[in-house]
């Protein structure tokens, strides 16, 4: 909280160098027609001291993460955020730093971006990548509008197993584009993942992109190559969609089963979970489709002494060129989560990154395996999984989660019910490297009270 102590007489002051008598006296202009007429119905003054501990306890109505132990994902995931986060992205010189307009002094921040692109670009194995997407669900919809530019089409083939938010912004931001939108169903046989034969008789030579997330919203891993190859023989792009990085610590990255345009979520990289944010998107692609990349593009150079210098390369907005040339009207920065996730990688390291991945990966796998021995629980699909799982509930999925919190200081799964109507009662569970075995064994416990 900060206060700004004004007096009477200071006010008094302020009013007679302004040249009126009272507060009233600021609105004149105003008809009373449209003024209140009335006093705010507001509680009476209190000081700092009152309400620090006021916010106090409010803030511990709150189920966080620090009393809880957190199962909850789709689409957020509640990793390790190493100490030399929080001390560098607290530095005034990035805290408050905004888009770099003046590149001549905006150095740091432009070198961080950089640094930035740079590794997601080596993580997803694609050419480049670009800075400033709002989240992973507007890089996949801007994503798909780079596909239509680039291909001249107008149709997008979206996979079903999508996160059902990202396919819902993904629909706004197509609509009114003239574009077709057709979502490819899941495979029948429980899979979990995408029917191959359907996306096959979608895709045709109108078709500009076909879009599949993997892990995909219950946690399997999609067939991409085979997707990758219907794609390609129909001259579509191959759109990948990513939620978690993590993942790719273990998995094979999108440039090399042939994605065209990979749309990512980095908030799992150093970005505490937030309500849900913010969080941090990126598009990475390959050097032939740079100039359609959306947002902005740091790019490295020297300057006229021969020193290294950051410059913003490629800007493709429409706050810097024409409009009918801009490729996105992206016109927000989220440099300092872009910065969070940057020095997460960087503590990490390639093995830590997969040392990471590999602990979420085992204790997921440990963590399905002794649900599914209890009555009534059972795994949902069958395709391979990496730290997110589906399982089938005996009970209501929100009276698991009640029981969970309640009893055992445990954030439960996900509920698919209301996105996915069809499968009935699932709930997806997310397990990463945070995840002891104590609160596993506590987490199997409530299952089995509830159940």
């Amino acid at each position: 909280m900060r206060y700004i102590p004004i007096t009477a007489d200071d006010k008094a002051q302020m009013l007679r160098d302004i040249g009126v008598r009272s507060t009233d006296d600021l609105f004149a202009d105003v008809p009373a027609a449209v003024r209140l007429g009335r006093p705010l119905d507001l509680p009476p003054a209190k000081s700092e001291l009152e309400i620090l501990n006021e916010l106090r306890w409010l803030t511990g109505k709150n189920a966080n993460l620090v009393d809880n132990a957190c199962f909850l994902g789709c689409g957020a995931y509640d990793h390790y955020i190493p100490a030399v986060v929080d001390s560098v992205v607290r530095r005034g010189e990035f805290l408050t730093a905004y888009t770099p307009y003046q590149p001549e002094i905006s150095q740091g921040v432009l070198q961080a971006i950089f640094e930035w692109q740079t590794l997601m670009a080596e993580l997803t194995a694609m050419d480049v990548a670009n800075a400033s997407m709002y989240d992973g669900a507007s890089a996949l919809a801007e994503a798909t509008i780079m596909a239509l530019d680039l291909t001249g089409r107008n149709k997008v083939v979206l996979a079903h197993t999508v996160h059902p938010q990202y396919r819902s912004v993904v629909a706004t931001y197509l609509q009114g584009l003239g574009v077709e939108l057709v979502q490819a169903p899941m495979a029948p046989d429980d899979a979990g993942t995408v029917c191959l034969n359907t996306l096959e008789s979608l895709i045709d030579d109108a078709t500009a992109a076909v879009v599949v997330q993997t892990p995909n919203f219950f946690g399997c891993l999609e067939p991409v190559r085979q997707a990758a190859r219907l794609a390609r023989a129909r001259g579509a792009l191959f759109v990948v969609g990513i939620t978690d990085p993590y993942s790719l610590g273990l998995l094979e990255a999108p440039g090399n089963y042939g994605a065209d345009i990979v749309a990512l979520e980095a908030q799992p990289l150093g970005n505490p979970m937030s309500y849900g944010g913010p969080a941090v998107g990126v598009i990475a692609t390959r050097q032939a489709f740079m100039r359609r990349l959306p947002g902005r593009l740091v790019g490295q150079t020297l300057d006229n002494r021969g020193q290294r210098a950051f410059v913003l390369t490629l800007q493709a907005r429409e706050q810097h060129i024409r409009r009918e040339k801009a490729t996105s009207n992206i016109c927000t920065n989220q440099a300092l989560n872009a910065l969070a996730a940057t020095v997460a990688m960087c503590w990490l390291g390639k093995a830590g990154l997969q040392q990471a991945a590999e602990h979420s990966l085992h204790k997921a796998h440990f963590a399905l395996a002794e649900i599914s021995q209890l009555p009534g629980w059972a795994p949902a699909f069958k395709a391979p999984f990496f730290h997110e799982f589906a399982v089938r509930v005996p009970v209501d999925p929100q009276q698991v989660n009640r029981h969970l919190l309640g009893s055992k200081q445990i954030i439960g799964g996900y509920s698919t019910r209301a996105d996915y109507p069809e499968l009935g009662n699932l709930m997806v569970f997310a397990v990463t490297e945070k995840r002891t075995r104590a609160e596993l064994d506590r987490l199997v416990a409530g299952l089995r009270e509830v159940g």
